[in-house]
């Protein structure tokens, strides 16, 4: 058995099995990444459906996924890709690459506007090995990176990546512990200080996707408006109100079908309220 330091979870692995992500295992003593290059899905896709509405906008980049996810939001989009790596296995046949392939293949797409690699669609810091190897190929052959990301992750792993990823889309769920652990199987402290040092090393943009009934509240909206707001540079400058935020509209998905779509009203006025505090707000799926 060994103890995996990727999140909070600190999953204890036994020789060949799985954490908790269905995507470490442990292999001759040493938990590693089993989903290391398996990727599931590739789209070259406009930077702002990261979404990312500051950073190279009117630019493609190439989108990349593997398997397996640290948390179990019911929602989930993904749910075929982030919940289970048998069910990833069967239904796309996850194609195996290795980093200077991957970096080949977004070098030949150039010529379409691509600028470079997003890791999204899974959670990419599950499997962060892969990517810190390909950023760093990557970045030497002049593209960018791109992380989209539920920041659920030990400052370590951020420390291990970040001195090659440009920017990243994060997901702020809400804005309770209780939301986070009852709901999402998340922790709500660890998040939030990801976030805290991750927009100290690239740029950040952050999403708020609005679920009826759970976060859809004014009062939660200035909470996470002004705490964001409250986010420093590493040198101690506030920053906050120039990081964006993305409200986005929430539609009946995997788990949470009984709910109905979020009224685009509330969505708008979710969106005025967070201009309150921050000079970037995006509305989403509207």
């Amino acid at each position: 058995m060994a103890r995996c330091e990727v999140c909070f979870r600190h999953c204890e692995i036994k020789e060949g099995g799985l954490g908790f992500c269905m995507a470490r295992t442990l292999k001759d003593g040493k938990v590693i990444a089993a989903n290391y290059g398996k990727i599931t899905g590739f789209a070259l896709d406009p930077i702002e459906k990261k979404p990312l509405k500051r950073f190279y906008p009117g630019k493609n980049i190439l989108s990349v996924g593997s398997y397996g996810c640290n948390l179990r939001c019911p929602f989930c989009q993904n749910s075929d890709i982030s919940w289970g790596a048998d069910v990833a296995d069967r239904k796309y046949q996850a194609k195996e690459i290795t980093p200077e392939e991957l970096v080949e293949l977004a070098l030949s797409m150039k010529a379409r506007d691509n600028i470079g690699i997003a890791f999204t669609y899974n959670e990419p810091l599950i499997g962060y090995e892969f990517v810190r190897d390909t950023a760093k190929l990557s970045h030497k052959a002049g593209l960018l990176n791109v992380l989209v990301t539920n920041g659920t992750a030990e400052l370590s792993v951020l420390k291990e990546i970040a001195p090659y990823i440009d920017a990243m889309n994060i997901d702020l769920k809400g804005f309770t512990a209780d939301y986070y652990n009852r709901t999402l199987g998340g922790d709500f402290e660890m998040t939030k200080h990801f976030i805290e040092e991750a927009v100290k090393v690239c740029n950040v943009e952050l999403t708020t996707l609005i679920i009826p009934g759970e976060n859809d509240s004014e009062e939660e909206m200035r909470e996470i408006s002004s705490w964001i707001r409250s986010l420093k540079d590493s040198d101690g400058n506030e920053i906050g109100r120039s990081i964006p935020l993305h409200i986005s509209r929430f539609f009946p998905r995997f788990r949470m079908r009984d709910k109905t779509p979020t009224d685009v009203a509330l969505v708008y006025r979710l969106a005025d309220v967070a201009r309150e505090y921050l000079d970037y707000v995006y509305t989403g799926n509207c």
